[in-house]
C-alpha cells in the first residue's frame, strides 16, 4: 500500500530535529529515523539533521543487516568537511562492529575485528585534520582498541583459527 507522505512546515523544523534527538535518546531509532527524513525533506543541507539520522540508523544495525549500513555510508557523502567524513565514516564501522558482537555468532569476532581495525583507520584519518579542541577521533579510536584489547575472541581471522586449533 503506498500513502503520499505530509511535508511539515518550515517552521517546524527545529522542534523536529529536538523530536528526532529525543526519540534517539529514548531508543526509538526508527521513529527519530523517520522524522529526520521529513526534515530532511524541507531542509536537506541541514546538517544535524544528517548526523541524528546516520546515528539513528546505526542505531538499528542489531536489528536490522546491511541495508542500514548501506544507507548509513550514503550519508557520509552528505558532508562538506572532510573531517566529518572520516570521522562518522569510522563510527559506521565501529557501530557495526558492536553489532555483530551483540549477536554472538559464531566467527563473530574476527568479522568485528576487521570493522573496529577500519573504524581505527578511518579515526586515525580523521585526527590528521581535526578542529583544535576536539578529540573525538581519539577517544572513538581508544574504545575499538580496548574493546580488541578486551574480548579474546575479536581476533584477526587468522589468529582466532590458530586460537581455535589449540583449545
Amino acid at each position: 500500500m503506498e500513502f503520499e507522505l505530509k511535508t511539515i512546515a518550515r517552521e517546524s523544523v527545529e522542534s523536529a530535529k529536538e523530536k528526532a534527538i529525543r526519540y534517539r535518546l529514548l531508543n526509538q531509532p526508527a521513529l527519530a529515523e523517520s522524522i529526520c527524513r521529513d526534515v530532511l525533506a524541507v531542509a536537506p543541507d541541514d546538517r544535524e539533521t544528517v548526523i541524528t539520522l546516520l546515528l539513528a540508523l546505526t542505531d538499528q544495525f542489531t536489528s536490522q543487516r546491511g541495508s542500514r549500513v548501506r544507507e548509513a555510508t550514503e550519508l557520509v557523502s552528505h558532508f562538506e568537511d572532510e573531517y566529518d567524513k572520516r570521522y562518522y565514516s569510522g563510527l559506521i564501522c565501529e557501530r557495526r562492529a558492536l553489532a555483530i558482537l551483540a549477536k554472538a555468532n559464531p566467527r563473530s569476532g574476527p568479522i568485528a575485528y576487521d570493522w573496529l581495525r577500519r573504524a581505527m583507520e578511518h579515526y586515525e584519518s580523521a585526527e590528521e585534520i581535526e578542529p583544535e579542541g576536539n578529540e573525538d577521533a581519539l577517544l572513538r579510536w581508544n574504545t575499538c582498541a580496548r574493546v580488541i584489547m578486551g574480548d579474546r575472541h575479536v581476533r584477526p581471522a587468522s589468529e582466532e583459527r590458530a586460537h581455535t586449533m589449540l583449545e
